[in-house]
């Protein structure tokens, strides 16, 4: 009974690692991307959590929050840095396979 249990909450904890929709974002800047901002619709921007940012000439991983599971494929984001400005807007496709997003 236990080893049935077992194999069940492994099942679902692969299926639910197989649902998550990430990407890589490159700070190819001289400056540290502190915010990342999205939109779907290009009017209203929220926030994506990038934890204590990304340093200047890295790459990271970022992870969709499961609440945009029902969004469209079309984004745009755009980055603050530390120096207190704002790239422009970049929009992407986000139901490509290894989708990376440049900050140059």
């Amino acid at each position: 009974m236990h080893r049935l249990l077992l194999t069940a909450a492994l099942a679902l904890l692969s299926s639910t690692a197989m649902a998550e929709y990430s990407f890589k974002v490159s700070n190819n800047t001289e400056q540290k991307i502190i915010g990342i901002e999205v939109s779907e619709d290009g009017d209203s921007w929220g926030k994506f959590d990038i934890g204590k940012g990304i340093p200047a000439g890295t790459t990271s991983k970022l992870v969709w929050d499961a609440s945009t599971d029902d969004g469209g494929c079309e984004w745009a984001f755009r980055a603050k840095f530390a120096d207190g400005s704002v790239s422009e807007e970049i929009p992407f496709d986000f139901c490509e396979e290894d989708l990376e997003l440049e900050f140059d």
